[in-house]
Formats: C-alpha cells, structure tokens, sequence
C-alpha cells in the first residue's frame, strides 16, 4: 500500500499555496466521504432560488481551472466545485484506488453533506466522466450535462493497453511523484506541457499549475487516478443515458482528439456537438466568455432559466 499512503504526503499547503488561491473567499473546506474537501461555493446574482451548477475538473487541475469561468456563471446559477480527491487541497483516500466508480460516489457524498442537488453538471476531460457516471449511478439528477472535451472513451490501441498498468507502476513507486515534482520546477516544461494539450493560457494560470506541480502529494494523486481509471464499463453505458449530453470539443484539443466527441454522440441518445474554434483542452481557460455563453444556452434549453 506503498502509494495510497504517499500519496497525502507533500501535499500542497493552504496557508502557503493557497494564500492567494483564485475566489480564495469561495473557499471552505468540508468532511465527507471519509475525505477532507476543498471546496468552493458562489451565490447568484439571481437570487437563493437560482439553478446549481455543478463544476468538475480534469484530471491533474484543481479549482483554479474555474477561476475566470465560475464568477462569469454566478450571473444566473449558484456554483459549487470541488478539488477531486487526491487534487489540489483535497484529501486522497489512504487505503482504496480511485477508481471511477468510487470517485463518482465519493463526489455524491460530499453533494449530500453540502445539501447541493445540480440541476446542470458541467465537467473537463475526466470530470465529465465522472459527471455521467454519477448520473448513471443515480447519485445526480441534472437536467442536463455539459462535457468540455470530455476523456470518456478509453485510450485505443498500444496506448490502451500500456497506459494504465504504467501509471499503477509508477503511483506505487514512492519516487515517482517526487521525480516529477523536482521536474515541474522548470518553468519551460510545465509550459510545454501546458501547450501540448493546444491550448495557451495566461502566466497567472500557468503559475498555478507549476505550484500544484511541484506537491509530490498532488501528483501521487494525479497517478492514482490514472492508474485506477478504466472506461470502458463507462462507455458501454452511455447509451442508458436519457438526458441531453452537450459534447464540446476543442477544435485544436491535442489531449482528446475533436473526432471523438462525434463518435461519442452516435452512442448518445440526446446528445449535441458543439466545436470551438481555436481553442485546446483548456478552453474553459483561454476563453471563459465563450464557455460561460454556451452554458448559458444550455440552460436556456433545458428550461432552468430564460434566454436572453
């Protein structure tokens, strides 16, 4: 059990990188699920009676990957979002693999502690993942469920046979996460790998990213995740999903190939795909106007609020 109990060692730290964390007066932090949560919840602008909004980030982020979309959102919805386990300040469970299954359920345990039922779920690669599993499992209801380039189908070929025993590999190796800790202290590399996903985002987002990065305890749970992550009992029950699923791919998406998000809507009984022009797997990052628009009509269809 090498890992699992690494993986809350060198964890990013709140009075130090949290001290000046994006909508830091969101924040709170929550028991739940046996976990101790990051959270963030904002009020609308339209009053107590405003839809909820459900944020879940990718694989490897944090909050911080909301922090221009979620304010633009409270206009018209009550947000809450949350660090993943493992992610950001949030705890990664000491003794169970992060299986998708599991962090779809513990995501609902933590719902349930907060009294948050979304009538929208919106989610970024894995999070969308986690989102759908979450209302096959019948742990959400929404009306609706928005996936930003979502990761839903499992890798193909070579990759999806080495990948995942690869990450278990090196999740159980104590070493690893530090290694790649020491490595995320170079600037120039997290900004390659930043733009190896097709998108460009601002210093302050890259800065945050290089901060998470150097935490050995958040990339031990970044591993994890991606060691325990098996989609394929995911994609075979997608075609069970009765309620509209709003495929966004980036056009210039390096991670999750735009293709995919069409071969997902023929598996899909009510879905819609919606390409953004020149924008990566970040798009929510490079350009939250637009993401906070679409949403916006998403809502406007399922009758949560009226259109403009």
């Amino acid at each position: 059990m090498v890992g699992p109990l690494f993986v809350n060692c060198g964890r990013p730290d709140w009075a130090e990188d949290g001290r000046d964390w994006p909508n830091r007066e969101a924040s709170r932090f929550v028991t739940a699920a046996g976990l101790r949560w990051h959270v963030q919840e904002f009020a609308s602008a339209a009053g107590s009676d405003a839809p909820t909004v459900l944020l879940l980030h990718g694989t490897g982020a944090a909050t911080h990957s909301w922090r221009d979309l979620a304010p633009l959102l409270t206009r018209r919805f009550r947000i809450v979002a949350c660090d993943l386990p493992g992610h950001g300040f949030t705890e990664a469970p000491p003794f169970r693999a992060m299986s998708l299954p599991w962090m779809a359920e513990a995501v609902g345990g933590l719902l349930h502690v907060l009294g948050a039922r979304p009538d929208l779920a919106v989610g970024h690669s894995a999070g969308a993942a986690i989102a759908l599993r979450m209302v096959l499992d019948g742990r959400i209801a929404p009306r609706a469920v928005v996936s930003l380039n979502g990761a839903l189908l499992p890798f193909e070929g070579a990759a999806g046979r080495l990948f995942p025993p690869m990450a278990k590999l090196m999740f159980l190796n104590p070493l690893t996460p530090r290694v790649l800790a020491f490595g995320a202290g170079d600037r120039a590399r997290v900004r390659r790998l930043l733009l190896g996903t097709g998108s460009t985002i601002d210093a302050r987002g890259q800065a945050l990213y290089e901060r998470l990065l150097r935490r050995p305890g958040h990339l031990a749970g970044t591993l994890g995740m991606m060691a325990a992550w098996d989609l394929a009992p995911l994609a075979r029950s997608l075609p069970r999903l009765e309620l509209p699923v709003v495929l966004v791919a980036g056009e210039a998406d390096r991670a999750v190939p735009p293709g995919q998000a069409r071969r997902l809507a023929e598996r899909l009984p009510l879905a819609e795909v919606v390409v953004l022009p020149r924008l990566g797997h970040l798009a929510h990052e490079e350009d939250p106007e637009a993401v906070a628009a679409l949403i916006d009509r998403v809502a406007a269809d399922a009758g949560l609020t009226e259109g403009d």
